[in-house]
């Protein structure tokens, strides 16, 4: 699937209501589970202890930080869209954002996106995105929510 190509404001609008697109699917394994641990401190035995998570976890496996999955959102946003013409571009919030369930390490996540609402703040682009964190060969999401963004337009 190609990028949506994204030149203004009046461009950005629309496609409010519309499925903007979905991102590839990207392989959470243990070492990028490791390194997040690592990066934010939380080595909880869940995430990183492989043979206890086999023994003692009911998913009989490690599992990817919540917070991971979350973080993972940027580099897939940016596999659906590509916005020219701007000057910068804030993360600006998150609202309704639920985990619905744990990413088993080894399994792939993708990103799938709808404009869910965009306004003209004296200028500046507030984009409303409808997300989820697919989990290959699940019905239910990883995560899902609204994730608002700035854009700057030139």
């Amino acid at each position: 699937m190609s990028k949506l190509i994204i030149n203004s404001y009046d461009e950005f609008a629309a496609h409010l209501g519309e499925e903007l697109g979905h991102s590839d699917w990207l392989q959470v394994d243990q070492e990028r589970i490791n390194l997040f641990a690592d990066a934010t401190l939380d080595h909880q035995w869940i995430h990183v202890d492989v043979e206890r998570a086999q023994r003692e976890s009911q998913y009989k496996s490690t599992i990817a930080h919540g917070y991971l999955t979350l973080s993972l959102l940027p580099y897939m946003w940016d596999q659906i869209i590509e916005v020219h013409n701007i000057k910068m571009l804030v993360n600006y919030g998150m609202d309704k954002m639920r985990f619905g369930q744990p990413v088993i390490t080894g399994s792939r996540v993708r990103l799938v996106t709808k404009l869910h609402n965009i306004q003209n703040l004296r200028g500046i682009c507030k984009a409303e995105i409808d997300f989820k964190i697919e989990i290959e060969g699940q019905r239910k999401p990883a995560l899902e929510g609204i994730a608002s963004f700035l854009y700057y337009f030139e």
